[in-house]
């Protein structure tokens, strides 16, 4: 489900009272431990974190047009989604968060390729988060893009 919202805080707003906290706090978190460099904005009707043209003006390789994005949250219509591309591209970092998840979740998690959904909101484990969103900068993950992602396209 993409919004329309065309800033965070709009996307935000626009939530159902028992969703707007629990993304507040998360958002907060993310913004809390994200490396310099990366910029909020909407991305794919989601709030998203990116980076900028101004540290790397190629852009993202299925649209220069657009940023290169990095991580995504959005509530579907089922669940909260948390899209990490380190997660797609970095083996080492998924192995990472794939040990500490037990240590924060009972459940196993709920992965696609670069998506961690949660289907309750008390599941969220917000330190495992913020600590996921800061293991990566900027620089990592544009050398990382280039050599996983863009270098296979």
């Amino acid at each position: 489900m993409r919004s329309t919202a065309k800033t965070p805080q709009e996307y935000i707003d626009n939530l159902p009272e028992g969703r707007k906290e629990v993304m507040i706090k998360l958002r907060k978190v993310i913004l809390d431990n994200l490396p310099v460099g990366f910029e909020e904005m909407m991305s794919y009707g989601m709030i998203g974190y990116v980076v900028p043209h101004s540290l790397y003006p190629a852009g993202y390789h299925c649209d220069p047009k657009l940023p290169l994005p990095f991580l995504n949250m959005a509530w579907q219509k089922n669940y909260l989604a948390i899209y990490h591309m380190g997660l797609y591209a970095d083996k080492q970092l998924m192995d990472w968060f794939l040990g500490e998840y037990p240590k924060h979740v009972a459940a196993n998690p709920d992965m696609g390729k670069s998506c961690v959904r949660f289907k309750k909101a008390e599941y969220l484990p917000f330190q495992l988060i913020g600590q996921l969103a800061k293991k990566m900068t900027v620089d990592h993950w544009i050398k990382r893009y280039e050599k996983e992602v863009r270098a296979n396209t």
